[in-house]
């Protein structure tokens, strides 16, 4: 009998009980924006950027509307502006290129390595066409994050990293976020953390904060944040500063609270299921598994693996077969932009030149999300039906 699986890949936990708690009591002070607070009250928003800060180990961390949002927040703490350019990976997701197109900025893509990271044969090539290096760590991949730091140390190219897919994650400990001089993350459902939007950036840069947290709008209330430099920081560009406003309120800080002291559990839980589904298709022909370094702390919330060299009629044969059976797949390769997954040649706002070694790499790369509502045993369901379509097709085209 085929087997089909029949849950849901879009499907997420419930917010924790101690989250929903505090969402209704924000809720019953009607107490929303953050700087609407009574006498000396912290605020939740401001409680969650200690906590971020403490958990990521930042001196300074900003709470505000989304990932991209922060993004383009962290470009403009730093100066770029119209017509400057910005090194950026080619396989990221869209709103990476659009925070850089945000503030007027060009795009200069940079390739990607069979093992899903940055290419830093090629970063190295290209280190002196931009100041700017904003990191995709898209989905979840970590580069070797020693040798992209003496790169860019070496060019004098400053770091902002899009940790969206590794909030939680680390590179031989050190957390993802905090290599560069900013580092962004996202709280959008499927994140690491569910505030259905929402974001995050830390650094230890006195300046860079304080230049974030004018323009996140904090008008000139910016004392009240949860993680302040020195008053004299904020004298030098408080009357500079546009207010380009992105704030976080206290309900979404209400509910990633609890989420955040949880992180670290959920990291293994995500893990265990990913290593169910990897162990299920090693060794499947015609199927590249994407190996971890040893350096990586990683958090699988997501699988990715590539069918090298597939003509697109197999590939788009496979993904039929799968969802016949219930099984999501996204596929990098595909000739138009479909749902959450595009690719570098998808952006017209941002022109690039032709990147044949990375367009072999997408178009063998196929995606899945891992939702936590999986269990183990539906994991185990996913892989075998994946290496049993993936099995047929290629058997049957030789």
């Amino acid at each position: 009998m085929t087997e089909v699986f029949t849950g849901s890949f879009t499907q997420q936990e419930p917010i924790p009980d101690d989250g929903i708690a505090a969402a209704m009591d924000v809720l019953r002070s009607g107490r929303l924006h953050r700087y609407n607070l009574a006498g000396d009250e912290t605020g939740e928003v401001a409680l969650l950027e200690r906590e971020f800060a403490t958990y990521t180990g930042a001196r300074y961390a900003l709470a505000v509307t989304s990932g991209g949002y922060a993004m383009g927040c962290a470009l403009r703490a730093l100066g770029v502006g119209p017509g400057d350019r910005v090194l950026t990976n080619a396989f990221t997701l869209a709103p990476v290129p659009g925070a850089i197109a945000s503030v007027g900025a060009v795009p200069v893509f940079v390739g990607v390595t069979q093992g899903l990271t940055i290419d830093l044969d090629d970063l190295a090539e290209k280190a002196d066409e931009a100041g700017i290096l904003m990191l995709s760590h898209m989905r979840g991949h970590l580069a070797d994050m020693d040798r992209l730091m003496a790169i860019c140390e070496a060019n004098g190219i400053t770091v902002i990293e899009d940790c969206a897919h590794t909030m939680g994650a680390a590179w031989r400990g050190i957390p993802s976020g905090r290599w560069g001089r900013v580092g962004c993350y996202s709280t959008q459902t499927y994140k690491h953390m569910n505030s259905g939007e929402g974001g995050l950036l830390v650094t230890d840069d006195d300046a860079v904060m304080a230049r974030a947290t004018l323009l996140s709008g904090s008008y000139m209330l910016y004392a009240r944040h949860g993680t302040v430099p020195p008053e004299t920081t904020f004298d030098a560009v408080k009357y500079d500063t546009p207010n380009v406003s992105g704030r976080m309120d206290h309900l979404r800080a209400a509910i990633l609270r609890p989420q955040l002291r949880n992180l670290d559990a959920q990291r293994a839980r995500w893990n265990d299921r990913y290593r169910v589904v990897e162990d299920g298709l090693r060794g499947t022909p015609g199927l590249t598994v994407v190996e971890r370094a040893a350096e990586e702390t990683f958090v699988g919330s997501s699988i990715q693996f590539l069918l090298l060299d597939w003509p697109a009629s197999q590939i788009a044969e496979v993904l039929t077969r799968c969802r016949a059976r219930g099984v999501e797949l996204k596929w990098f390769g595909g000739a138009e932009p479909v749902g959450f997954t595009s690719r570098y040649d998808s952006w017209h706002y941002a022109p690039s030149d032709p990147m044949p070694a990375t367009d072999r790499i997408l178009r063998g790369t196929l995606d899945m999300r891992l939702p936590l509502t999986f269990s183990l045993a539906d994991c185990a369901q996913i892989a075998r039906i994946i290496r049993s379509e993936v099995g047929a097709v290629f058997q049957a085209e030789g």
